[in-house]
């Protein structure tokens, strides 16, 4: 549980002395007969040690000519109880109104943990190597190219590639997964992570201001600015509604003692109606809806970051619950963009003599192909085994290899040396292999889907998406096979940066009254396509300073289902807001109605003030803890 600030420990001390001094002197006015002033001065003394911080706010915004809030409805009105001699229900109020008020500020403590976890991802310092000496200085004050060593227990200060030793780090700080990833010479990192075990040095890439977590901390700290519809209402809602109370409470006050007494000879009763505008002043308060709304999508945000998605401002939550249609890039969204060997076709030898000499033969190459050889191989290349290496751009590689020729390479390659092959099954590039002019077979290398890309697909369905679709530049057979794979409603091969732009036109053509178009890329290339629609998502953002910056919300891990997780918590949000509105209108306009009828005391109306109040509050508390899981 987080530490309670010092202002909340004083707000606590106030409420907790104000209560027992209160709880004494009703016992003692109950027992001993004293005047009316002296309850004025024992009740008012009392008053003030809750109260006093209620008036001095609203005396400060009435000076600034912010008059209507919710200080000066509760100065108003308790004021305006002493005045009629309701001394201990003044009490009463102020006291209710603090714990209220109390409790709303513990509850914006705790939505905003999850993001504050955040902002304190960055060390101040680091340990730098300068002059072969070992140095601890203020991160801003390092340059790139310096190198700078981390131990276990330390997090990563500046992004930077590994150059000596490995480790593992706990990402969980950035993307919300608490897998270690382990890290060795010719990795990249990212600072705020935290190397758990093993010292590394980094060679540093970015200075401090530049990092990934500085990037990232700054687009936390402005998600907040950018208010929804809904709260962008409560706000001009509160802004009228306000002074229009105040104004209904002065007219129950005055004009139906007038009509008593003038119209219908009664006597003029002021008393019993101006206790009747205190109660419909109390109820009128706004807090519900003023604190529980911002705080539901405050709750949101920080549930999302907490779980590594980076949403830059609460009003793409609520274009996010509203998507009808999402579009998907294929390459680097819902396949790995990465080469593996996904199938062996050996030919009178075993498919592990098979990928040792295609992989000893490419071991000299930077090819992506050959790398993914060597990934398959999970051995270091002998290179006592291998000579005369021959690689021909685009079609394949030559090598002597345990003294007899191999041919690693396309089709193509292995016709021009007269080299016969059987013909290849399945979709992907292929790699075939030829040892002393002998066909040996093929390995088929091609793009691998995701592994949770599937239950990414379930969650967006279960969040009633109607369309799901791929674009993609790969050939209609790929784009078709990971399509079957996902039963994605349609897909779009072959497409250029131009057909994207086109289709994503026709999508927003298609769309009901109040939906939306979402676009989920790699954040690299897909600008554009992002342009055209309500909301861009960007996969794989860790790291990646285009990602950032062109999306609206940013997966920093790699992982689909963190759309899914999105798309619900935007949902869940959206409804927890709407219930806190339609919860406290139903709720005031009934006690409204009955503290003006005279059938509501100002117990009832603390009650539809602060209770209401809390109740929304807890309600909108929810949006922190928003799972996957499908309730």
């Amino acid at each position: 549980m987080q530490k309670l600030p010092i202002s909340q420990k004083k707000m606590i001390a106030q409420i907790l002395i104000a209560a027992v001094l209160f709880a004494a002197a009703e016992i003692f006015v109950s027992f001993v007969s004293i005047p009316w002033y002296g309850q004025l001065a024992l009740f008012a003394v009392i008053y003030l040690i809750p109260g006093w911080n209620v008036l001095k706010k609203s005396a400060i915004h009435i000076a600034h000519g912010q008059i209507f809030d919710e200080n000066f409805l509760m100065a108003v009105a308790t004021i305006a109880a002493f005045a009629i001699g309701e001394y201990p229900e003044a009490v009463e109020v102020i006291l209710f109104y603090q714990i209220g008020t109390l409790f709303e500020k513990i509850a914006v403590g705790c939505s905003r943990q999850a993001v504050s976890d955040l902002l304190d991802l960055c060390p101040d310092e680091a340990t730098v190597q300068r002059n072969g000496k070992e140095m601890v200085i203020p991160c801003d004050e390092i340059e790139i190219g310096e190198r700078i060593i981390v131990k276990p227990g330390e997090k990563i200060p500046l992004d930077g590639i590994v150059v000596k030793g490995n480790s593992t780090l706990d990402t969980a700080a950035l993307t919300g997964e608490y897998i270690p990833v382990a890290i060795e010479t010719g990795s990249e990192v990212c600072n705020g992570c935290m190397n758990l075990n093993g010292v590394v040095e980094l060679i540093v890439t970015k200075i401090a201001s530049e990092s990934t977590a500085a990037k990232i901390m700054e687009l936390v700290e402005e998600s907040t600015s950018a208010k929804t519809k809904t709260e962008r209402f409560i706000t001009r809602f509160a802004k009228y509604y306000t002074p229009c109370v105040v104004i209904a409470a002065i007219i129950l006050a005055i004009l139906p003692p007038f009509v008593q007494g003038f119209l219908l000879s009664e006597g003029y009763h002021f008393t019993q109606w101006i206790y009747r505008a205190l109660t419909f002043l109390i109820i009128s308060c706004p807090c519900a809806l003023v604190i529980s709304v911002p705080l539901s999508f405050f709750g949101g945000i920080g549930c999302a970051s907490k779980n590594g998605i980076l949403v830059k401002g609460s009003n793409y939550l609520e274009v996010l619950a509203k998507a009808q249609t999402v579009v998907m890039d294929k390459t680097g969204t819902l396949t790995e963009g990465k080469f593996h060997v996904t199938e062996t076709k050996p030919i009178d030898i075993s498919a592990t003599v098979l990928l040792e000499q295609a992989a000893l033969a490419e071991s000299a190459s930077n090819h992506p192909i050959a790398k993914s050889l060597l990934e398959a191989y999970k051995k270091k290349p002998d290179s006592t085994r291998i000579c005369d290496i021959h690689e021909v751009a685009g079609k394949g590689v030559s090598a002597i290899v345990d003294g007899k020729k191999v041919l690693a390479g396309n089709a193509d390659f292995l016709h021009e040396a007269e080299i016969s092959m059987h013909s290849e099954q399945g979709n992907g590039t292929f790699v075939h292999v030829a040892i002393d002019k002998n066909y040996v077979g093929y390995l088929q290398i091609s793009d691998r889907i995701k592994e949770d890309a599937p239950d990414a697909m379930r969650m967006l369905r279960q969040s009633d998406v109607d369309c799901l679709a791929m674009l993609t530049g790969d050939n209609e057979s790929v784009a078709k096979e990971v399509s079957d794979f996902l039963a994605l409603d349609e897909v779009h091969a072959k497409c250029m940066p131009g057909d994207k732009v086109r289709i994503m036109q026709e999508y927003r053509q298609k769309l009901s009254k109040n939906r939306t178009l979402v676009f989920v890329g790699d954040g690299m290339n897909d600008a554009p396509v992002l342009a055209q629609s309500d909301v861009g998502v960007a996969m794989g953002g860790l790291g990646s300073d285009a990602a950032i910056a062109a999306a609206d919300l940013v997966i920093l891990d790699d992982k689909p289902s963190k759309i899914g997780l999105a798309m619900r918590i935007a949902k869940k949000t959206v409804a927890i807001a709407k219930e806190n509105i339609i919860f406290a209108f139903v709720i005031k306009a009934a006690i409204l109605l009955l503290g003006a009828l005279g059938f509501a005391k100002i117990g009832l109306a603390v009650f539809a003030d602060v209770g209401v109040a809390v109740i929304a509050i807890l309600n909108a508390m929810r949006t922190m803890w928003i799972t996957n899981k499908k309730e």
